[in-house]
């Protein structure tokens, strides 16, 4: 039967050290993404509150106020929806590079199986051909189920990804229409 020597083993846990470091950097990119687009947005938000205050303090009357909130509504809905677009985009950037690796190692894992399987085969005895058939079932089921996973996956991301999209649009939609009438209340006052 075949075995596994000391450097095969050595090599196999450099190579899983290797995927965990480079999934460890993948993921801390990801976070400095997401710390850099939430201090940004931090920055921005600051300076626009700052500046709608000082707008604020400047009214002389309740129309003016109505007004000013007007022009301050919508802008704040649209940054809301494009930050969260922004943070949709790194998530998913993040989540692809994983993916890969997780394809790659998959495939990887997939052949080392399937070598060591032909192995056994022609090394084994007469008479042994059917626990090793059943072995490849296994693994050719097991192949099937991971791919639909995979699939099915990929699928349910597709639909909360237009969802979200199509929430955001209708959000967007009804601001402005809200937007629209509130402009139109406070100019027939």
């Amino acid at each position: 039967m075949a075995q596994w020597t000391a450097e095969q083993c050595t090599k196999a846990q450099l190579a899983g050290l290797e995927v965990l470091v480079g999934l460890t950097n993948k993921a801390l990119e990801g976070f400095e993404k997401v710390m850099e687009l939430n201090l940004q947005t931090m920055k921005t938000s600051l300076a626009q509150t700052r500046e709608g205050v000082m707008k604020a303090l400047s009214v002389q009357n309740p129309q003016e106020l109505v007004e000013l909130q007007i022009e301050l509504f919508q802008p704040a809905t649209d940054k809301a929806l494009a930050y969260r677009r922004q943070l949709f985009d790194i998530l998913a950037a993040t989540r692809a590079d994983f993916d890969k690796v997780v394809e790659v190692q998959y495939t990887a894992g997939k052949q080392g199986l399937q070598d060591f399987l032909e192995k056994v085969e022609n090394s084994a005895p007469s008479g042994s051909t059917a626990p090793l058939a059943a072995w490849q079932e296994a693994l050719k089921a097991t192949t099937m189920f991971y791919e639909s996973v995979q699939s099915t996956a990929r699928q349910t991301v597709e639909v909360a990804e237009n969802s979200l999209n199509t929430a955001a649009a209708a959000a967007s939609k009804g601001a402005r229409h809200r937007v629209a009438q509130a402009s139109a209340s406070a100019a027939a006052k």
